[in-house]
């Protein structure tokens, strides 16, 4: 299989230097802030650009001045990553089968596989007979206002799974991803590493905290009290909601000496909710079971994931399992999901299948490595665009009134 970023080989018209289809993409992305901005109260709206001033000021100083291309950010993410991540044209899992640490599927890496084959499942029907025009991308989730239903996924671990060695630094990679996210209009996880010291963690939040109200945090499933605690520095943070990835509690192993990981009880679920103010999200959620019994203690959301296969092998894909969670409990409390989502048309796909909206996690980690904050706001509009797209052939008119009749 290829390794190398897709480059482009076709010629375009020239005007100043400056080609027509960067101008058009650039006019388009201006457009679309432009759009989201006026959904917005006045102040609001001040904040926002406040918040994006400050990334669009990161992004610069990382990239040194000149706009970076999708395919420039790619190669420097390859040359950086190899052998941990090939950057391969398609981010199938086959190539790294088998390495975690590293970025691939757990054994034999099937699980991370079944996530890509189960939204292929689905295709998409081409509708054009309609008065769609100008699809609506945007959507508030827990109070916070988003130009587009994806967010970050949740992904750390510079030196242990991708393998940088120094090449780029924790708090470096999380300003890439949130700052990333914040330039294209929605939000960043920062993560919760299980070999990770608290002091790596409060670096990471100190990100969380330059972008107030605009990006977001995870927790690994340790001991009550030292979840708890991390609970109190995200309030000082100003996130706007966090999550507990339980998916990650049978990674003992991998715990710093004395600290551990470990499975829940609804009770011990139950007093993490009710520990704060903050709304509660359960990440690693795979049965409609499990995801009722999540709304029962006071979760006020859940991400339906398999940790990207990288946890339990031979686990179903999540759009496989997505739709039968989404019709339990959609409604009641917010839906995310991730796992294979690669474009547009995937974005939709599990919109339709019951998602609120998205997290996208090896694509981003390539954006943030690669290209910084721009790499990361880079890969997001393109998703954008595709996902724009794909509504307006499905005539699909808002992110958050997506129908299961578009899929084939």
């Amino acid at each position: 299989m290829s390794e190398e970023p897709n480059e482009s080989t076709g010629q375009e018209e020239t005007t100043t230097g400056v080609s027509r289809r960067s101008f058009i993409k650039t006019a388009a992305a201006v457009g679309a802030g432009v759009l989201a901005v006026q959904g917005m109260g006045r102040k609001d709206a001040m904040a926002a650009e406040d918040v994006k001033r400050e990334a669009k000021a990161a992004s610069a100083a990382a990239a040194g001045g000149g706009a970076k291309k999708l395919s420039d950010v790619l190669k420097a993410a390859r040359e950086k990553m190899y052998p941990r991540c090939r950057v391969c044209p398609e981010c199938d899992g086959v190539a790294c089968s088998g390495e975690v640490p590293g970025m691939g599927g757990i054994d034999s890496g099937r699980a991370f596989r079944n996530n890509l084959q189960a939204l292929a499942a689905y295709d998409l029907k081409m509708l054009t007979f309609h008065e769609v025009k100008k699809p609506d991308t945007t959507l508030t989730l827990f109070g916070a206002k988003l130009s587009m239903p994806i967010l970050s996924g949740v992904t750390g671990g510079v030196t242990y799974n991708m393998g940088l060695g120094g090449k780029v630094g924790e708090e470096e990679y999380a300003e890439g991803i949130i700052g990333g996210c914040v330039l294209a209009g929605t939000m960043g996880f920062a993560a919760d590493g299980i070999g990770d010291p608290l002091s790596v963690y409060e670096t990471r939040l100190k990100t969380v905290s330059k972008y107030r109200g605009h990006a977001v945090a995870q927790i690994k499933p340790r001991t009550q009290a030292e979840i708890i605690e991390r609970i109190r520095l995200i309030e000082q943070t100003g996130a706007p909601f966090f999550a507990l990835d339980i998916d990650s509690a049978g990674r003992a192993s991998r715990a710093l000496p004395g600290k551990t990981v470990e499975t829940k009880t609804l009770k011990q679920l139950r007093e993490i909710a009710k520990s704060t103010r903050l709304p509660f999200l359960i990440k690693g959620i795979m049965t409609p079971e499990e995801a009722l019994m999540a709304l029962d203690i006071g979760a006020a959301g859940i991400v339906v994931s398999n940790h990207g296969g990288r946890v339990l092998d031979h686990t179903p894909g999540t759009a496989r399992v997505l739709p039968a969670i989404a019709d339990k409990v959609k409604g009641r409390m917010v839906v995310l999901a991730d796992g294979g989502v690669r474009y547009g048309a995937d974005v939709l796909k599990m919109l339709a299948l019951g998602a609120n909206a998205v997290l996208v996690g090896r694509p981003l980690v390539r954006g943030s490595v690669g290209g910084g904050a721009e790499g990361v706001a880079l890969m997001l509009q393109k998703m954008n665009e595709e996902l724009v797209v794909a509504m307006t052939l499905t005539g699909t008119a808002d992110v958050k009134k997506v129908s299961r009749n578009i899929l084939a």
